[in-house]
């Protein structure tokens, strides 16, 4: 297998995992607003919400209005998580609620990187091979990045929301290409999804390698 110029990681589920659940984490902060949710029943409605939404991507919006897009879409599917199972009325306010768990996931305290994210990133790091990041994540990824020590460690970010266009769609990763003057026979593209991470960068050229990692993210 030849050495590509340029590997591509999908962000969460990749290089990097929710601590515990998003459940969990949802069930908590809806705690401290009186509302008493079970994890199992959060975690399999939010699966269900976040596997239902459309793509994030908003290819007709101006680039200030998109932070609030994000904000909006992720709402959505935490409103709905709630709503699946009957809970959402119970919330005096809903907007107070997911203003918190949406800044938290900006920060390290949700996330824990995968035991073998490091020392894979350091062997590519040695043989001079460039690293990027292709994810349909929203704009928290620099701050998570940041928080958790991986910013300076890739040479580029490409997410869907700034494209405006989501894995799979092919477009994400040609934009991803551009920034490292590669063509996709030099790329190789890593991924938890088999679908938008290793049949999407298969379809955009580029070897696709599909990670079989579990988790569920917000």
């Amino acid at each position: 297998m030849s050495k590509p110029k340029v590997i591509f990681l999908d962000a969460v589920g990749t290089l990097f995992g929710v601590k515990g659940s998003v459940g969990q984490i949802y069930s908590e902060f809806a705690e401290r607003f009186g509302v008493t949710a079970t994890v199992n029943d959060v975690d399999r409605s939010f699966y269900k919400s976040f596997k239902t939404a459309p793509p994030m991507a908003f290819p007709s919006a101006p680039k200030t209005d998109i932070p609030h897009l994000e904000y909006l879409w992720w709402r959505a599917v935490a409103q709905q998580t709630f709503d699946r199972i009957e809970l959402l009325s119970q919330f005096t306010d809903f907007e107070a609620f997911f203003a918190g768990v949406y800044q938290y996931f900006a920060t390290a305290d949700p996330w824990v990187l995968y035991p073998d994210t490091m020392s894979s990133m350091a062997r590519w790091q040695r043989q001079n091979i460039e690293l990027g990041i292709i994810s349909n994540f929203d704009s928290r990824i620099y701050a998570v990045l940041s928080a958790l020590g991986l910013a300076s460690d890739f040479e580029s970010v490409t997410i869907s929301t700034e494209v405006g266009a989501a894995k799979p769609n092919a477009l994400i990763f040609t934009t991803a290409l551009q920034k490292h003057r590669a063509i996709a026979s030099e790329a190789w593209h890593i991924g938890d999804s088999y679908n938008e991470d290793f049949r999407g960068a298969q379809a955009a050229g580029l070897k696709g390698v599909w990670l079989k990692r579990q988790g569920l993210y917000a």
